[in-house]
């Protein structure tokens, strides 16, 4: 375990923030949901003088039915635009810059980011590079750097697992430095989201799993931690009661309109959660894994989630035992030592009916050491975790995530 003294330092660094973050401005995006959403995007940019954007997608989503639909609203409406579609899983600093650039060449006034997690955060991320154009991404990495009004930002999911329309963090990835870090500021929450879950009816299985797992992820991490204030932790349970109740089906049946919604409600409330509770191990795991491997961001939470909530042990399993209660996973009867264990091995049998591994064999003995200093660098102090741990704990835990143990 972490020595008393680190572990102190840590915990006061967290109760300072906590009563500071009561302070802060919070707010909510504007929602807009239902079908027929995406049509009213034109009416909203143009309330609040924006009358040429950016749009921030990948390749692939360049290409839908959905995206179309939204450059023909915007002509209809006489809302000029350009488009980035180089936006890549775990965008880079240079995918930011790219933008950046066609953002200023055109003359844009607001970001439209239409996609996953990656695309929003780049979308936030040319937001910095236009609030703060003499500095640097990377002088941004950790908590209220910005600091200043980034252009009007509209976030439309085509996942349900980020809730990058609901937060304050923009997430970059250093391929030189082989680090993902994120970025946390109150202006990166966008100001308008819009929820259409029919643009994510032909999400495939395997994402539909992993995003909705992510989502699981963001609403455990945000519950158990310290730090719960201001609906964070109601959001949290309702989030995980619809995910529980919804991503089975949505796996199997796609089309299912009804759990599609629900999964899109739950990514949005677990993304208000984390983003006032903030999150854990899990995810300073999964960023590490992001900038060394690669590996998609849900899909390492998915399969880092059970290993880090079985090693908290004692230390989480009143509040994780309360949680898996109060969503329904388990029966209420349960002490919350039976509740929590109970709940982790139903975590484990979920992301095996969803074709989830248990282990991440992409993870290179050599590389532990680098990726447990990383991990511990963006969770430490920060993270109101149930269990303070050091980097060489956290080398354990890899290893365990591996599927080495030792």
């Amino acid at each position: 375990m972490a020595s008393l003294l680190y572990r102190f330092a840590c915990r006061a660094f967290q109760k300072t923030f906590f009563l500071g973050i009561h302070f802060m401005p919070w707010r909510e995006p504007q929602i807009v949901h239902g079908a027929g959403s995406l049509q009213k995007l034109p009416n909203h940019l143009k309330a609040n003088g924006i009358g040429n954007v950016l749009l921030v997608t990948d390749n692939f989503l360049a290409q839908t039915k959905y995206f179309q639909d939204v450059k023909k609203f915007l002509e209809e409406a006489k809302v000029h635009y350009a488009i980035y579609d180089q936006t890549i899983p775990n965008p880079t600093i240079e995918n930011i810059n790219e933008a950046t650039r066609i953002y200023k060449k055109n003359k844009c006034e607001g970001l439209v980011a239409f996609g996953g997690g990656s695309a929003i955060d780049c979308a936030k991320g040319v937001g910095i590079r236009i609030a703060r154009p003499w500095t640097p991404i990377s002088f941004m990495r950790g908590t209220l750097r910005v600091l200043r009004k980034i252009p009007y930002l509209v976030a439309i999911p085509t996942t349900a697992g980020t809730g990058s329309e609901a937060t304050v963090a923009a997430v970059v990835s250093n391929p030189k430095t082989h680090e993902k870090y994120p970025i946390n500021d109150f202006v990166l929450i966008p100001r308008l989201a819009i929820l259409d879950a029919n643009i994510t009816l032909d999400l495939p299985p395997h994402l539909t799993a992993t995003t909705g797992m992510d989502a699981l992820t963001h609403a455990i991490e945000a519950y158990i931690g310290n730090s719960n204030f201001g609906g964070s932790a109601e959001a949290a349970i309702i989030a995980g009661r619809l995910i529980i109740e919804n991503i089975q089906t949505a796996y199997r049946d796609g089309h299912n309109i009804k759990a599609r919604e629900n999964l899109q409600k739950a990514s949005y409330l677990a993304g208000f959660a984390f983003t006032r509770a903030y999150v854990g191990y899990v995810h300073s795991i999964a960023h590490s894994l992001g900038g060394m491997y690669h590996t998609p961001h849900g899909l390492a939470n998915a399969v880092i989630l059970p290993h880090v909530l079985d090693y908290y042990g004692e230390a989480a399993e009143k509040r994780l035992g309360f949680f898996a209660k109060a969503i329904g996973a388990v029966p209420a009867e349960l002490d919350n030592h039976e509740a929590s264990k109970l709940f982790i091995m139903q975590i484990r049998e979920l992301n095996s009916a969803m074709g989830i591994p248990e282990h991440l064999d992409v993870i290179q003995n050599e590389d532990i050491p680098t990726l447990a200093k990383s991990a511990s660098k963006e969770a430490n102090p920060l993270y109101p975790v149930p269990k303070i741990l050091n980097a060489k704990e956290l080398e354990t835990l890899y290893r365990i995530v591996k599927g080495t143990k030792m």
